[in-house]
């Protein structure tokens, strides 16, 4: 069978890469006979740079035309955009080779946000990315999400406090968005009914915020936010004994470990096809924890600074008993 070089493109974010997952193995698995390269930005390269399906990445130059030629020099037979959008279609057009788009349904998102009006079927957006392999006779496997850890990223417990080291419920307090956030005082109330250690995790942004909930609750918590990079990060939520999360990264990390998730809802909503994907044959559990009725949710197919309401009721009206009794059943 000749070989074939296929080029994958999904330039961001954290979680949307990691969805991008089972579309790298199925079609390396089904269809040895490719190659696969994958395009992203560099920011994101520890993330793929373990994935042993992928026999090269490419990174996005400062000039778009940069990195059309060396595109260009490896003379692909198929493009699989898995982003969709202009720079995407700038470099489909140049390239000019067939290429397979996934459905972004940014109309049917806008229609929710903006009238209420639900538009959207209910499909996951991995298998959405998995319609661009079709043509290909490819089939989702059910194994759901992957994510490699690099043996020198991997943490050793020992590196936790005594109390952290048989376990502990992993909190992932930040997100790029604020009204995807769950408020300081929830999460220091959710900390102190745990009947678990906690861990916080998030970037530099959120250690101030994490010093506040340390410091409230003492040392049950440990603060990991801006200690660890994204694959350390990774390694800990696979050591933790339950998630609690919002519409995040971290959040479809802890998905391909198969964690139990508690999912908290801000103000995107399920109906994105952004929810925690397990696949068909995963073992891994998740919780939705979403205030009901609220009429201005979702405000935003993202999120935003903060509330365009004043009041946050999507997170400031979230049951944090019931949270705390999950993560610690």
């Amino acid at each position: 069978m000749a070989r074939k070089k296929a080029l994958i493109i999904r330039f961001s974010s954290i979680g949307d890469i990691v969805l991008t997952t089972p579309v790298i193995r199925c079609l390396k698995e089904q269809r040895p006979d490719f190659e696969l390269h994958y395009l992203t930005k560099r920011g994101y390269r520890k993330m793929i740079e373990p994935n042993p399906h992928i026999s090269r990445r490419h990174y996005l130059k400062k000039e778009l035309s940069q990195t059309l030629s060396a595109l260009r020099q490896e003379d692909y037979d198929v493009i699989i955009d898995l982003h969709n959008n202009l720079r995407t279609f700038m470099i489909k057009s140049a390239l000019r080779k067939p290429s397979y788009t996934f459905r972004k349904l940014n109309y049917e998102k806008w229609m929710l946000v903006n009238f209420n009006v639900n538009k959207l079927d209910d499909t996951h957006v991995v298998d959405r990315y998995m319609e661009t392999l079709a043509p290909f006779d490819i089939v989702n496997d059910g194994r759901g999400l992957d994510y490699f850890i690099p043996e020198e990223d991997e943490v050793d417990p020992s590196e936790l406090p005594a109390s952290h080291r048989d376990g502990f419920v992993a909190i992932v307090i930040g997100a790029k968005y604020a009204t995807k956030c769950l408020p300081t005082k929830k999460i220091i109330d959710i900390c102190k009914k745990v009947d678990q250690p906690v861990l916080l995790l998030g970037n530099k942004a959120d250690k101030t915020r994490a010093y506040k909930i340390r410091n409230a609750v003492g040392d049950k918590v440990v603060n990991g936010c801006g200690v660890y990079n994204i694959n350390q990060s990774a390694s800990l939520v696979r050591q933790s004994n339950k998630v609690i999360a919002n519409d995040t990264g971290l959040m479809h990390i802890a998905c391909a470990f198969q964690k139990e998730v508690i999912m908290v809802w801000g103000n995107t909503v399920p109906e994105f096809g952004m929810y925690p994907y397990l696949g068909e044959n995963g073992s891994g559990i998740w919780h939705s924890m979403e205030v009901p009725d609220l009429s201005c949710r979702p405000c935003s197919k993202l999120g935003k600074k903060r509330c365009p309401k004043g009041h946050f009721n999507c997170m400031e009206l979230q049951d944090v008993d019931r949270i705390a009794e999950l993560a610690g059943s």
